[in-house]
This record gives structure tokens, sequence and C-alpha cells, in this order.
């Protein structure tokens, strides 16, 4: 029997990819712990060992994540660097990772040479050891699989679940244009991560890869609604060039491009923002910007322009 229909009600495109995760995490039952320890989180959580292991697992595929405008090392470099984002994410450090590499028979050997070395040179730079892998015959195209093992620096581990009402909401670097190669430029935020995973008043985070719109309500505590600062959203340059032709505003990209690899966390609203965002200056150039806060649901807005978050929709893979 064919595994795919001409039906769009019976396929997978009926669902999109949330609706798609929440039936496997229902049809795998009780085979699939919940997250961290399971599936829900940026990585999953292996317990067991002095420090909690982390995995993740990201593509590349031809046509889809990069194309013939964008080099063998840019996709080499984008595999690794997306898979380094989940580790930081959670605060965590990088150990080792494997390859999958499925291919069809007319690939370029100088290609794939290049795009080995550029795994190869990011590996060497973050101290991660490439183990294994495997290789595979794909009747069209290119996909290249990387699962990353990585472990928390001490026993706490930054998730998505710990956010409470009332926690400010912060988030790194500039959104939006991703598509004007910052998609396969970009730099992970491991130390960022891991600084943000040693302190105590930081509940929760992730990183930003389907859009802001569609990734910050995973960190929405219950009973809560998000309530940010329009003129508080970090527009990136990208954005606003990627606005002159698309037709859609600076913000909008912002929210919805996707591929931004930022950190959006909550932190403790007890914490003033200033305050924060100095001792973090201490440590890094990057930019930090507190955009907003999870409220109780029924409170007074704390802003003039909060923005509707449900107005926008980020990516969504299969749609």
């Amino acid at each position: 029997m064919s595994p795919f229909t001409r039906q769009r009600s019976r396929s997978v495109a009926a669902l999109g990819e949330q609706k798609l995760i929440t039936e496997i995490t229902r049809w795998l039952g009780s085979a699939s712990p919940k997250p961290p320890r399971g599936i829900g989180d940026d990585c999953a959580v292996l317990s067991g060992t002095p420090r909690d292991q982390l995995i993740t697992v990201d593509p590349v595929i031809y046509g889809e994540h990069f194309d013939d405008r964008i080099p063998a090392r840019g996709a080499g470099a984008k595999l690794f660097n997306r898979n380094l984002s989940d580790i930081a994410a959670m605060g965590g450090r990088p150990r080792a990772a494997v390859i999958a590499l499925a291919t069809a028979k007319n690939l370029k050997i100088e290609w794939l040479r290049d795009f080995y070395r550029s795994i190869a040179n990011l590996a060497r730079r973050y101290n991660v050891l490439i183990i294994g892998g495997d290789v595979a015959h794909q009747a069209e195209g290119l996909t290249a699989t990387m699962t990353m093992l990585g472990e928390a620096k001490k026993k706490r581990l930054l998730s998505r679940k710990n956010a409470k009402a009332d926690d400010l909401i912060f988030v790194t670097g500039k959104l939006g244009g991703s598509r004007l190669e910052w998609h396969w430029k970009f730099t992970p935020r491991l130390e960022e991560g891991q600084w943000l995973g040693k302190r105590a008043e930081v509940h929760a985070m992730m990183d930003i890869s389907d859009g802001l719109a569609k990734d910050l309500p995973a960190l929405q505590p219950k009973g809560t609604r998000i309530a940010l600062s329009e003129d508080a959203i970090p527009v990136s340059k990208s954005a606003k060039q990627y606005s002159e032709t698309s037709g859609e505003s600076p913000l909008v990209h912002a929210l919805t491009d996707g591929e931004d690899y930022e950190l959006v966390f909550a932190v403790s609203g007890r914490t003033k923002p200033k305050d924060f965002i100095q001792e973090w200056n201490r440590h890094f150039k990057t930019h930090l910007t507190c955009i907003g806060r999870f409220v109780k649901s029924r409170a007074v807005s704390p802003f003039d322009d909060e923005l509707d978050l449900k107005r926008f929709h980020g990516f969504e893979h299969l749609r």
C-alpha cells in the first residue's frame, strides 16, 4: 500500500506540523515521556548520569533549507549550527554528533568535500567530535541529518516549561529578514545560553527557529497572555531591507520569518530589566531586549502599544 495520498484531508498537510507532533506523541503513548525527557522541547533529555544528557536532531534538505545560491560550506554550517542552537537553548554544552547522508548518485564529490570540511571546522571550534553516521541512496536530491549530543553545564537545565505569571520576556539579537543570508550565516548563542543557564532568575528558554509569533507561545504559562510592546520588538536591518520588496512590514518579518536562531527567555518579574541588561552587557556584545511579560489573562495591559501576537503566524512545516 502506498504511504501517499492525493486526498488532502487524509494527508499530513491537513494537520500541519504542530498538530502532527501532537498526534505522533499520542500514537507513541507511554513509550514517550513528557518533555523535556521526551518530545516537546529544544532537546530531549536523558537522565541517569551525573549531568543530564541532551539529544537533538535537525536536517538540511536541498530545495528546502538551501539551494544552488548557498555554497557547500554554507549548507554544512547551517546543519551544524541549527543543531548547536538547540543545545544553546537549554543552556547546555555540545559534546558529539553523528551525520546521516541520503543523496542521489550524481552529487559532486567536491561539493560534498566542502560540506564536510565546513562541519569539521565548526566541530573543532566548539570541541564537538563527529563520531559516526550513515550514507544512503535516495532517488533525487540531498538530505543531511545531524544528531547532536550535549550535556547540561550543571544540574540545572533550562526547558520551555517553567515560566511564571508576571515573568519578563527577553530576546537576544534582532529579528527578521533571515532569507537575506542570515539563515545560513548566523552564530548560535551558545555562550549566552550557558550564562543564562546559570542565572536563577531565568525560568525558561528556547531558540527562535519558526518565528517569534509561533515559538513564543511554547513558553507561555497557563492562565496568562503574552503582553508585548510593539515598539520594543528588535527589528533587524535585513527585515527592513526585505520589506522594501516583499509587501510586508518590517514588523511582520521580525515576528514571522523564522530562522533567526536567537534566544527568547523568561526572567523573574521581580528583576529590573535595566539591571539585568546592564549585567548582560558586561559579558556580551550581543544585543538584548526586554520585549514584554507574561501577564494574567484578564490583567490590565502594561503597555499602551500592546501587540496582538495572534494576528501573526510564523513558519509551519507541511502547510
